[in-house]
C-alpha cells in the first residue's frame, strides 16, 4: 500500500548545504566568522570527524553553507574585483 506524501512535507526541514572551502582550521574558523557577518549562516565540520581533538590549527574542515546562498559566498570571497588596484 502506497501512502501519498505531499510535496511540501518531503525534505522541508532539512536545509541543503554546499561545499564553499575546504582548508586547514584556523582559515576556515575565519571564513565562518566572516560570512556570519555578511548573513550567511555558515558551518564548518572535520574532514575527519573521529580524529582526535588535540588544538592543531592546520587539521583540515570544511565550510559549509546553505545552498540559497552559495552563489553570494562565493562572489563575496572568491571572485576578483574590478575595484581594486
Amino acid at each position: 500500500m502506497a501512502f501519498a506524501v505531499p510535496f511540501w512535507s518531503v525534505g522541508a526541514f532539512i536545509p541543503r548545504v554546499k561545499l564553499l572551502f575546504t582548508g586547514p582550521v584556523v582559515k576556515t574558523e575565519l571564513l565562518v566568522v566572516m560570512l556570519e557577518k555578511h548573513g550567511i549562516a555558515a558551518t564548518q565540520e572535520f574532514v575527519e570527524p573521529d580524529a582526535p581533538d588535540d588544538g592543531d590549527l592546520s587539521r583540515p574542515a570544511n565550510v559549509l553553507v546553505p545552498e540559497v546562498d552559495f552563489g553570494r559566498a562565493r562572489q563575496l570571497f572568491f571572485t576578483e574585483r574590478e575595484d581594486e588596484l
